[in-house]
């Protein structure tokens, strides 16, 4: 082994590679992003077509029905479902994982346009399509409740307040106002008046419509230029709509207040919010792929109390859901499981080793290469989550295992006069071919799972991976750092009679009988070792 040989007789080159390594990890560490499991993009585009008026079958057959004929011939399309209310059809298409999203988009819009022939005439512009991945969930959500304001007036100040601000916030992707809607004049025109009146609804359709149109209104030419004329045709009060005339009968003006029923509400009547059983606006926070969730949320949470200093009125924000508690919980467990074991592997080997600078060189390969697999994660764009913190925590009890094999070898020589440096050359050479098979089988084992195809092969890819990479750095420093410090550390060791020694000289004396028995007698021990594992 030329790279093990190298590092024994350059012990400062190989103690900076080392610190190196670890700093790098470290530094990395704190540019992960945190997450409960590793991010996985699903492929998948909602279709959303609109025709006022029309009822759940007249959608479903004639706009639906046309357009998954289309979106069907997709290649890779996994699954197509529909569902269609009075004046909306949606068609959710969820792709293979190997897809590209914006390469599906693509083939949507495509099949959109091909399938518009199809579609009614009263069908008044393109169906629409939206990218979304089912597995991002919302990472905060805010409720606003106000005593005094209406609903609209608070889904106003949310959205001109709140969402430009909380939009600008490093780490959050989109931001959602939901429960109520913006402001707006609801006409419900009355059949008994406009029968009475003699007006067709058509006039009363069109007269509103244009009152609402802004046209141009020319300009006035000066002596030093143009002025062009502006005006504001567009109105926002109910009672600005009332005296509209919308058309005349028997020399008399009809007004709308005349034939229908005008008030001041908002632009959708179907959704509402509650918080604590108070109407409500919620705000509902996306954070950007990749980014540190926990980061986010205590950013939003910091920014709260200028937004409350900023809202109108009595505004009141409350905290509904903060998806960041479950994580930092799961993660402090996993965390404390991970310490717990590091402390655990430790003490073991300073119990069996019995010497602090043998555990020393035997342990220091747990800090090297956790924080080294800290490196390799940031440059896979891996974050710190459930399953790559169970993966290091798998890897602590197994990177241990090599340098204790070489420490072993090293001070076995020792023990029996051969100097240090020497015990170091000789153990690498005779524990090197073991430590490279024993990495080997433990990566044969975990390397396949990265593998598996499907949303449980993508969420398992970044535990068999970090577990694969925690494997091989501690293959690489029990080749290389473990034998350089063994040469440089490791002294003949002075056994007194202690009854410790008495103890474990006459434990190992009990195993060598109980093993010489158990090879003298091979028959018996198959036997016994067969109904142990039957009864198992």
């Amino acid at each position: 082994m030329r790279l093990s040989h190298k590092s024994i007789a350059r012990p400062v080159a190989t103690t900076l590679l080392t610190i190196g390594c670890m700093l790098a990890g470290a530094s990395a560490f704190f540019y992960l992003s945190i997450a409960p499991f590793p991010q996985v993009d699903y492929p998948t585009i909602y279709v959303t077509a609109m025709m006022p008026g029309a009822g759940p079958e007249t959608m479903a057959s004639s706009v639906a029905t046309p357009l998954e004929r289309h979106l069907g011939r997709i290649a890779d399309v996994r699954e197509i479902s529909s569902s269609s209310i009075s004046g909306m059809s949606s068609i959710f298409l969820e792709f293979g994982l190997a897809r590209s999203v914006d390469g599906a988009a693509r083939d949507v819009q495509a099949a959109i346009n091909s399938a518009r022939a199809e579609l009614p005439a009263s069908l008044r512009s393109n169906p629409t399509y939206t990218k979304a991945n089912p597995g991002e969930n919302p990472i905060f959500i805010l409720a606003l409740t106000s005593s005094k304001l209406s609903q609209s007036a608070i889904y106003d100040a949310a959205t001109i307040v709140l969402q430009q601000k909380l939009a600008q916030v490093e780490g959050v992707g989109r931001v959602l106002i939901v429960g109520a809607s913006l402001p707006g004049v609801r006409i419900e025109v009355n059949p008994g008046l406009i029968a009475k009146s003699g007006v067709a609804f058509e006039e009363v359709r069109a007269a509103v419509a244009a009152t609402n149109v802004s046209l141009p209104k020319g300009a006035l030419e000066v002596q030093d230029g143009r002025l062009q004329i502006y005006a504001n045709d567009q109105i926002f009060k109910a009672e600005d709509y009332r005296d509209i005339v919308v058309a005349t009968r028997n020399s008399k003006p009809v007004r709308l207040s005349d034939v229908a029923e005008v008030a001041d509400s908002v632009e959708d009547l179907r959704t509402m919010g509650l918080c604590n059983g108070a109407p409500a606006v919620q705000v509902i926070l996306y954070r950007q792929p990749g980014a540190n969730m926990v980061e986010t949320v205590d950013r939003v949470r910091a920014l709260m109390p200028a937004l409350s200093h900023a809202l109108p009125g009595d505004l009141k924000i409350d905290v509904v859901q903060d998806r960041t508690l479950t994580i930092r919980n799961s993660l402090h467990e996993l965390e404390l499981a991970l310490l717990i074991a590091i402390v655990l592997v430790v003490l073991i080997v300073f119990v069996f080793l019995r010497d602090v600078r043998v555990t020393l060189i035997s342990t220091i390969t747990i800090p090297a290469t956790l924080s080294t697999t800290f490196a390799f994660m940031y440059a896979f764009g891996y974050s710190i989550n459930n399953l790559s913190l169970m993966a290091l925590t798998i890897a602590t009890g197994v990177i241990v295992d090599d340098a204790i094999v070489v420490v072993e070898c090293a001070m076995r020589r020792i023990d029996a006069g051969t100097r240090p440096l020497d015990a170091a050359i000789e153990s690498i050479r005779e524990a090197a071919f073991t430590i490279v098979a024993m990495s080997l089988s433990l990566v044969a084992v975990f390397l396949p799972v990265s593998f598996l195809d499907g949303v449980i092969g993508r969420m398992l890819r970044e535990f068999a991976i970090v577990l694969t990479v925690a494997i091989a750095v501690s293959m690489v420093l029990s080749l290389t750092t473990t034998p350089m410090l063994c040469g440089r550390l490791l002294r003949l060791r002075a056994r007194d009679a202690q009854p410790s020694e008495h103890l474990w000289g006459a434990s190992t004396r009990a195993y060598a009988r109980s093993l010489s028995a158990m090879i003298e007698r091979p028959i018996l021990a198959l036997i016994a070792a067969t109904a142990k594992i039957g009864r198992s």
